[in-house]
């Protein structure tokens, strides 16, 4: 009777294991089929799920096994506040993980409103772990209402003592929901730190510069400062580029080499665009020694106006050198006058 006993539970257990189990493989096949049609979200549900399933085939084997063995209240009841613990901390981890996981994927796919940030990701890890405690506590038979009075109380003296610390946060929170800036917008700061944003944390923000170096901005300090936003409204932008010729030089036949130099490089430069149209202007106009003009077209991005500089300023030369316009050298006119009131010219 006693091996009947103790054997019957076993086997309920394990029974419950397989077949948990069977489930599970079940399902892991089925997200990888979805996954090898390119599904990411899958993906990452099935990297998500590999683990934690393991715990609950377990969970669900001890569960019935526990039922089987007709355990006394007390031990059983015990056991099972255990056991639903275990769930509640394991689904809990898992959602944070995988939801953090979703905001970066579809982040980076443009598919939030929000740029693909470390501050984006901890936010929503900690309010999902957040809530996971409060339902742990509850099934625990812990009373969470005088543990978040504890907490506003302990919250207090705690801001007091960070206030640094939580300017910075909330500076990033600002940040996030103004979108003065994004993850990948290319910026400039009143500092003279130029370059693309590369996250935006919980304390501070990362800007890659062009030399491929690092700099680091509280995120207070970022949002006191004055930012110009390269990417915004749109990361297309017109550049000037100053042209001067000698005073002999006909204006109509420079404007129109510039401006066939210019529309026939927009189809060849990487980051000029054909439209709108590039054009001349005879800005900013008659110079101490060159008659100075301004062409103006469009790039694509910012980064994109220094090849589009270098290859329209070769292209340029070599066009003036075959129409004999001239490039002049700056010329300027000294007058020494000696004392008998006598004029000498250099």
């Amino acid at each position: 009777m006693k091996l009947t006993t103790l054997l019957t539970p076993v086997l309920v257990a394990l029974g419950l294991l397989l077949l948990a189990l069977a489930v599970r493989g079940v399902l892991l096949r089925h997200l990888g089929r979805v996954e090898r049609g390119d599904s990411e979200s899958a993906a990452l549900l099935r990297r998500g799920l590999r683990l934690p399933s393991l715990l609950w085939s377990a969970v669900v084997a001890l569960y019935g096994g526990m039922e089987a063995a007709a355990l006394p209240p007390r031990l059983a009841g015990r056991v099972e506040l255990l056991l639903q613990a275990l769930i509640v901390l394991s689904v809990t981890v898992t959602a944070a993980n995988l939801l953090a996981a979703l905001v970066a994927r579809f982040g980076e796919r443009r598919t939030l409103s929000v740029g693909v940030t470390g501050l984006a990701q901890a936010v929503v890890r900690i309010s999902v772990l957040t809530v996971g405690g409060l339902i742990l506590l509850s099934g625990l038979g812990v009373a969470i209402t005088p543990v978040l009075t504890a907490l506003g109380v302990g919250g207090l003296a705690v801001a007091l003592a960070l206030q640094d610390t939580l300017s910075n946060l909330f500076a990033g929170v600002h940040l996030l929901a103004d979108k003065p800036v994004r993850v990948g917008d290319f910026v400039k700061l009143e500092s003279g730190v130029e370059g693309f944003v590369e996250d935006i944390g919980w304390r501070s923000t990362r800007v890659r510069m062009l030399p491929n170096n690092l700099v680091i901005v509280p995120n207070a300090k970022l949002a006191q400062s004055t930012i110009t936003n390269y990417n915004l409204p749109e990361p297309g932008m017109s550049l000037l580029i100053p042209v001067s010729v000698s005073y002999g030089s006909d204006p109509d036949q420079v404007e129109q080499v510039l401006v066939e130099e210019a529309t026939k490089a927009a189809g060849e430069v990487p980051g000029l665009l054909t439209e709108p149209a590039p054009f001349v202007r005879f800005i900013p106009g008659f110079g101490e020694s060159s008659l100075d003009f301004t062409l103006i077209c469009r790039v694509a991005s910012f980064v994109d106006q220094y090849l589009v500089q270098h290859e329209l300023r070769k292209r340029i030369l070599r066009r003036f050198r075959a129409e004999g316009i001239e490039i002049p050298f700056p010329v300027r006119t000294v007058e020494l006058r000696s004392p008998d009131a006598k004029v000498d010219r250099l």
